[in-house]
């Protein structure tokens, strides 16, 4: 009995916090879960409620998978896609999204900074939204642009990338936000009007890829198999796949530091380091700075210009690239097996 009063008085008394006019529970407080810098669940359900609007700006009403971590870092990890049908709080909104499979699931749909810190009560570190809305599940409204560096390259390689497609975006009249990935990438989001479909928001993915390839060939790849792309910078058409999601901004990361994906200017991405930002350093950046996301809602992007730019490359002979394996053959889609393989 004293062993076990000793290890409850260890994780803390459960208690009831305010969040957006709703009361949060929080259970074992002090429970530690970034072993390396000593950071409790009370300080991950903090750091949420400090990064406030900017976690909500780019959650709110979007389909949400949860990375959890129950016992922390080093212990057991899932993500987590369908919300309990039991034990929750009634106000938590899901919404109805399909996998390629066909299969559904009810995802949380954060409405409130209340089913961000519910999310943190349940162990979660990762945010991972859909790049649509929960009233549309079907027609993306961002454009994700995921600059990933290949061994023998690394973030100050991506920042190099990440400026080549600014130039581009410019080119285009589109408006694109920046952030860190947590690690050594960069993302760019570009708002665009829900108006087409996850095939045709990924053709203009590729396009835009190919885009950048042609300007840099000497640091980009589209490659979709890792043997040949070399150290090079990927540029991963693929994250708009149907079901496939990323880190969103102001999301820890499950790393020792606690680094966060972190929105930046143009101006201040060649100054910076993924390190830079964390558990800590964010809420205090965010209190000074301000979000440099802000504007992100303003402006709905026409998604137009980048389909012509598919329709010319497939018409000079660069059709579809490999889906992720563990998709659907899709119509048009290239053999999909490893070129090594296919040569023997």
């Amino acid at each position: 009995m004293g062993s076990t009063a000793s290890s409850a008085a260890a994780v803390g008394a459960t208690v009831e916090i305010e969040v957006a006019g709703r009361a949060v529970r929080l259970s074992s407080p002090n429970k530690i879960v970034f072993p390396e810098r000593g950071f409790t669940k009370r300080d991950v359900f903090d750091y949420y409620l400090a990064a406030g609007d900017g976690i909500l700006r780019a959650l709110s009403r979007r389909p949400t998978m949860l990375q959890r971590f129950p016992d922390g870092l080093g212990g057991e990890t899932f993500f987590q896609k369908r919300v309990p049908t039991k034990g929750v709080p009634a106000w938590i909104e899901t919404a109805r999204i399909a996998f390629p499979s066909g299969r559904t699931a009810d995802e949380l749909c954060p409405a409130d900074l209340a089913h961000v810190a519910w999310a943190a009560q349940m162990g979660t570190i990762v945010f991972h939204p859909w790049p649509v809305r929960g009233d549309d599940v079907d027609h993306p409204d961002e454009l994700r642009i995921d600059l990933d560096p290949q061994p023998g390259t690394d973030f100050a390689d991506a920042v190099v990338v990440a400026g080549e497609a600014h130039a581009l975006l410019d080119e285009l009249g589109l408006v694109g936000y920046p952030k860190t990935s947590g690690g050594r990438g960069v993302h760019i989001y570009v708002r665009i009007a829900p108006r087409w479909t996850f095939v045709e928001v990924r053709r203009a993915a590729i396009a835009f890829a190919r885009a950048l390839e042609r300007r840099r060939p000497d640091l980009v790849t589209t490659k979709w198999w890792k043997e040949e792309r070399g150290a090079k910078v990927f540029v991963d058409y693929n994250q708009m796949a149907r079901d496939r999601t990323i880190a969103c901004a102001y999301s820890l990361r499950a790393t020792a530091r606690a680094t966060v994906s972190t929105p930046v200017s143009w101006a201040e991405l060649t100054d910076i380091e993924p390190d830079d930002f964390d558990l800590r350093t964010v809420p205090a950046r965010v209190a000074a700075g301000g979000d440099p996301h802000s504007a992100i809602d303003d402006i709905a992007h026409d998604l137009t210009p980048l389909l012509e730019w598919a329709e010319r490359d497939e018409r000079g002979g660069d059709t579809d690239l490999p889906y992720p394996p563990d998709y659907p053959k899709m119509p048009g889609e290239p053999k999909r097996v490893q070129p090594s393989r296919a040569k023997s």
